[in-house]
């Protein structure tokens, strides 16, 4: 992921926790796959398994590989399937003014960049969206930027651990981050000296 134009799916919506994002009923499966289905399962579906057809989720109105959030989203328990359902359902970005930290942590962990920008950016790009469901961010995680496409004069600027950031470019996790070094690995292990201690 270096860089992403994508419509928004507009989740207005403060205090977001995990349990919100993916019940704990839900959370049995030893694997990511199939928790997509499950996000926001309570806000998406009655009790009838029904959709419930003001749901965001559940409007043709709204698409794409952007979730954008209300302040302090992914709060509540460390469950690290609240990233594992973000990403089955095929978000790659979530824009907040807010995260939680271990949600945070486990967004990064899972591939998805959990993107901070101001109060402000972010109340413009809920109107924007609001009036035009169209709207295009665009996210350039190389220079760590973000825009309202059509609005490049007012660019947000966004953190990101460096490690991380070459982990989401690469699309790797720690293990394949690992595996990657394994020739350089391989190298010094065959050139360092050993001592026996007898």
């Amino acid at each position: 992921m270096k860089y992403i134009k994508s419509t928004c799916v507009p989740l207005k919506i403060e205090n977001v926790d995990t349990d919100q994002i993916i019940p704990a009923r839900f959370l049995k499966a030893t694997t990511k796959e199939g928790f997509g289905d499950n996000l926001f399962r309570d806000w998406r579906y009655d009790k009838q398994d029904q959709p419930i057809a003001d749901f965001v989720l559940n409007q043709d109105t709204y698409q794409g590989e952007i979730l954008v959030a209300g302040k302090n989203f992914g709060c509540g328990s460390s469950r690290e399937h609240a990233a594992w359902a973000i990403g089955d359902y095929g978000f790659k970005i979530v824009v907040s003014s807010f995260f939680a930290d271990i949600f945070r942590g486990n967004s990064l962990n899972n591939g998805i960049l959990p993107l901070i920008v101001s109060e402000e950016f972010l109340a413009e790009l809920f109107a924007d969206i609001k009036a035009n469901p169209a709207t295009t961010l665009e996210v350039d995680l190389e220079t760590q930027k973000a825009w309202i496409s059509g609005k490049e004069d007012n660019k947000q600027s966004f953190e990101i651990d460096e490690y991380k950031k070459m982990c989401l470019i690469n699309g790797y996790d720690d293990i394949d981050y690992l595996l990657s070094l394994k020739e350089e690995i391989a190298k010094y292990e065959s050139e360092r000296p050993y001592t026996f201690n007898v």
